[in-house]
């Protein structure tokens, strides 16, 4: 079979960086088109010669030509929520596949990401781990089991990350308002601060933390009375999402996928 001619946005940035080398070292990816928000000091540099691979001959650029849309085959975006909008639309649905891992999209964005896919396959999620999207499982179906129990949802990363809850935790969050059949927008609980009184019936709460250079640590506590539940995923390095990502674009590139957005649980096939 011939390589997946891939784009990468967000090209110079942690995630973008080691999906990159990743891609590279697999060898069943061909690098065409790497891309970074304009005036960013990586601009021009060669996507791969930085990262002290050899040259792609691949420039990282604030934009590529139509030619080079045409020429992809999957997009992976892990950039920022308007990044990702704005690279959707000029691609114009050109690549056959996308894999969007941006996390602090909101609802609104959410809903123009899916129109702006248009037909082709895309695979959406906050988090790109084999573990978390077990995770997301586990924590729904506790949720349905122990309807009694509190739940509280902390998360830890490093302190250059610019949203809080991270989109992992409130992903966390909407499984276990699935697993209570209410939804997160009617049951979270995002700050207390002060008197806050007790704890409302059936709140799903969230702490966030950032500090130092911690890739992602998420805990979900289920507390009962006279006993409580902890489950916690821990990631020691960003490689285990960028992994997932090109599983993910593997997986979008399959000859006979529908179009349709999806996440990772389709990818694992759960």
């Amino acid at each position: 079979m011939s390589p997946i001619a891939l784009v990468v946005t967000g090209a110079a940035g942690r995630m973008g960086s080691r999906i990159l080398a990743l891609a590279a070292e697999a060898g069943d990816f061909r690098l065409v088109g790497a891309l970074e928000q304009p005036g960013h000091d990586a601009l021009g540099q060669d996507a791969h010669a930085r990262l002290g691979l050899p040259p792609a001959g691949v420039p990282i650029a604030a934009s590529l030509d139509d030619a080079a849309w045409r020429a992809a085959d999957v997009v992976v975006d892990f950039s920022s929520p308007e990044g990702t909008l704005a690279t959707l639309a000029a691609a114009a649905g050109r690549p056959r596949g996308w894999v969007i891992g941006t996390t602090g999209l909101t609802a609104a964005q959410k809903a123009e990401v899916a129109r702006l896919v248009g037909r082709a396959p895309a695979v959406v999620a906050s988090n790109m781990s084999a573990g978390v999207t077990l995770l997301l499982a586990v924590v729904e179906d506790l949720a349905r089991r122990l309807p009694d129990f509190d739940i509280e949802i902390t998360e830890a990363h490093h302190r250059h990350k610019q949203d809080a809850p991270s989109g992992t935790a409130l992903s966390l969050g909407e499984a276990a308002a699935r697993g209570r059949g209410v939804t997160l927008e009617r049951a979270g609980v995002f700050t207390r601060h002060g008197r806050t009184g007790e704890r409302p019936a059936g709140a799903i709460g969230f702490q966030a933390i950032r500090a130092g250079d911690i890739v992602g640590d998420h805990t979900v506590m289920f507390a009962g009375v006279g006993e409580r539940i902890e489950v916690t995923h821990r990631a020691h390095s960003r490689d285990t999402f960028a992994a997932g990502a090109l599983r993910a674009a593997r997986w979008v590139c399959a000859p006979d996928r529908a179009p349709g957005v999806y996440d990772m649980r389709q990818v694992l096939g759960l």
